[in-house]
């Protein structure tokens, strides 16, 4: 342990540290208990002697020092901890080294944008409790936001101003630092160069991001206007040296502790839906910023847990986002639910007309990834005919392809058969054969087709008088009895060719599957079919 960190851990006191993330109380002389934030448990077996500055649970037997607990808290190695802990105890931290000048100057660079963003937060913060932010404040309350919850998350307001955030920052940086710093804008003169800098946010409710630490790096604005004046209705920090938006989760450095707590985050879509379920007591849940997960923000949460609860956004952009979501989860084997929430109603508009106690009972009815991938592939895919099924199928591959484990493959498979009333024992084979192999399609093949289908195909797509009577026969067994033929692969084929007039049938027949069906027929065959046949 070097000099610093053992001046660190002597001046530091354990308890103090502890309570920032736990609930402590006396037990003793010198011991404090509290619920152990390591492991589930209902009486507490988690204590900590103040004198020797160590920690010890009688339930999970993890013990360390206040290094460790801070380590084991906010998934850092021991030099991260040793900083984390010099700064909630107010030590100054050693005058760092830098490899060269470069470093040394994007270090200074991150610093002073850190300063400036903590510094328009506050200042964002200062205009929505002044006059001009009355319209945010009336708005807010609408959204069900009381005082308290709009300090929590140090939501402000961007007055209708080109250039008050920059009067107000010019003082404490250069120019070149405001432009790196992603709150302002600028226009490009005709000659390339680039005009005065001017406030990039005006007219609206300011929203601040945070890296894990809690630290303000970036910031997203909700427009109060309404009609063309209005512009886009969310706009976002571009990135900056100190922000990227595929690396950051919003709200992890509030709920991570409660993520571990529970073991299992809930990922909803939009800010204000984060906001809304936090504030109402359920602090595991995170948002991903109206974006898709990426492979990073993905790898920042196994830090913390490797179960998600999924509620995106009902629509078709929150479902295809889900999508996309789940199959980078389950490649990184997450174990993955999905809410679904009655009415088409969002996280945030859902916890507002029902309650929270209504959104819990919505949380643990969760669906578990199969069962709401294989209902979706249904609605995307309806009907009983074979091709249907196959394109059914042809969805859930890629998704069952990503699990890593061959079991959970099989078994995926096995449930995808059953729900879509897959009874070809082909298909079911090759649904099997696909999982297990990992591939991500199955192909129609000829062989899929019955006997009778041939006959019906070949029917209908006879254009000689003397077989006339044999394509009406078929003609009708397709019309007037479809029950009867939606089960069946060429389905789609039959019905365009019972339609018909006097069109070529293989330019009757659009479908690419559904003609390659129809081709392999016909030149498979030798005569036209007998009425007798039909």
């Amino acid at each position: 342990m070097s000099d610093f960190a053992q001046s660190v851990k002597q001046q530091a006191d354990i308890v103090k540290v502890i309570e920032g993330y736990i609930r402590l109380r006396k037990a003793g002389a010198q011991n404090y208990s509290g619920l152990c934030p390591f492991h589930k448990e209902k009486s507490p077996s988690f204590n900590v002697n103040a004198v020797r500055q160590f920690y010890y649970c009688f339930g999970c037997q993890t013990t360390g020092d206040v290094f460790t607990f801070v380590g084991k808290m906010e998934n850092v190695g021991f030099p991260e901890a040793v900083r984390l802990v010099a700064q909630k105890c107010g030590i100054p931290l050693p005058k760092r080294e830098y490899s060269s000048p470069e470093e040394a100057a994007e270090a200074r660079m991150r610093h002073k944008l850190l300063d400036l963003h903590e510094t328009a937060a506050a200042w964002f913060e200062e205009q929505l409790r002044g006059p001009e932010g009355a319209v945010a404040r009336e708005y807010l309350a609408g959204r069900g936001l009381t005082p308290d919850g709009i300090r929590t998350f140090r939501i402000g307001y961007a007055p209708e101003s080109f250039n008050a955030l920059r009067d107000k920052l010019t003082p404490l940086a250069d120019a070149e630092t405001l432009r790196a710093s992603g709150l302002f804008s600028h226009k490009e003169h005709d000659d390339g160069t680039q005009g005065p800098l001017y406030d990039r946010f005006r007219k609206r409710v300011v929203f601040p991001i945070s890296n894990e630490s809690g630290r303000v790096i970036a910031f997203t604005a909700r427009t109060l206007e309404t009609g063309e004046k209005a512009g886009a209705k969310y706009i976002n920090s571009p990135e900056t040296p100190l922000y990227t938006k595929g690396q950051v989760l919003f709200n992890l450095d509030k709920a991570k502790a409660a993520i571990r707590q529970s073991e299992f985050a809930l990922l909803v879509e939009g800010q204000m839906d984060c906001i809304s379920v936090f504030l109402r007591g359920i602090q595991n849940v995170i948002a991903t910023s109206g974006t898709a997960f990426t492979e990073h923000q993905v790898a920042l949460l196994r830090r913390h847990t490797s179960q998600v609860a999924v509620n995106f956004d009902p629509d078709a952009a929150g479902a295809n986002a889900a999508e996309k979501s789940i199959a980078l989860l389950t490649e990184e084997g997450f174990s993955i639910k999905i809410v679904t929430l009655d009415d088409g109603l969002d996280p945030d508009r859902f916890i507002r007309e029902r309650g929270v106690d209504a959104y819990v009972q919505a949380i643990r009815g969760a669906r578990r990834q199969a069962d709401y991938l294989i209902e979706r592939a249904r609605m995307l895919f309806p009907g009983a005919s074979a091709e249907q099924k196959v394109k059914a199928m042809n969805f859930l591959l890629p998704h069952i392809r990503r699990i890593p484990q061959k079991l959970a493959r099989d078994q995926f498979a096995a449930d995808a058969a059953q729900k879509l009333g897959i009874d070809s024992a082909l298909l079911r084979e090759e649904l099997r054969q696909a999982a297990l192999r990992r591939r991500d399609h199955i192909e129609v093949r000829a062989s899929v087709l019955t006997e009778v289908e041939r006959v019906l195909l070949r029917a209908l797509s006879g254009d000689d008088p003397e077989h006339q009577h044999a394509r009406r026969l078929a003609a009708d067994a397709v019309v007037q009895q479809p029950s009867w033929c939606e089960p069946l692969t060429s389905f789609p084929a039959l019905q365009a060719l019972a339609a018909r007039r006097a069109q070529d049938p293989m330019q009757v027949v659009t479908d690419d599957a559904q003609r390659a069906l129809l081709a392999q027929v016909l030149l498979a065959e030798t005569q036209p079919p007998s009425e007798s046949e039909v």
